[in-house]
């Protein structure tokens, strides 16, 4: 199904994008096709919908997916 995925502050540097369209059935393909990269790094917050999800969240056609590196500071 197809699915948005957004990228934020320094992956979405690294990426050299901040959205993309793919087709996935979970979060954590929607990170791998969309990035090119086999595997979600273990820090990376991801949210479906706006809502922090578990990579493994499945995916419904039109969702967002936004992946966000760790956030820091005070």
């Amino acid at each position: 199904m197809a699915v948005t995925v957004r990228f934020f502050a320094s992956l979405r540097e690294r990426l050299g994008r901040d959205e993309v369209q793919v087709e996935a059935s979970t979060a954590e393909q929607a990170w791998q096709l969309a990035s090119g990269e086999a595997s979600l790094p273990a820090n990376v917050l991801v949210a479906v919908n706006m809502a922090y999800v578990d990579p493994a969240q499945a995916l419904e056609e039109g969702d967002e997916v936004a992946f966000f590196p760790p956030v820091t500071g005070g």
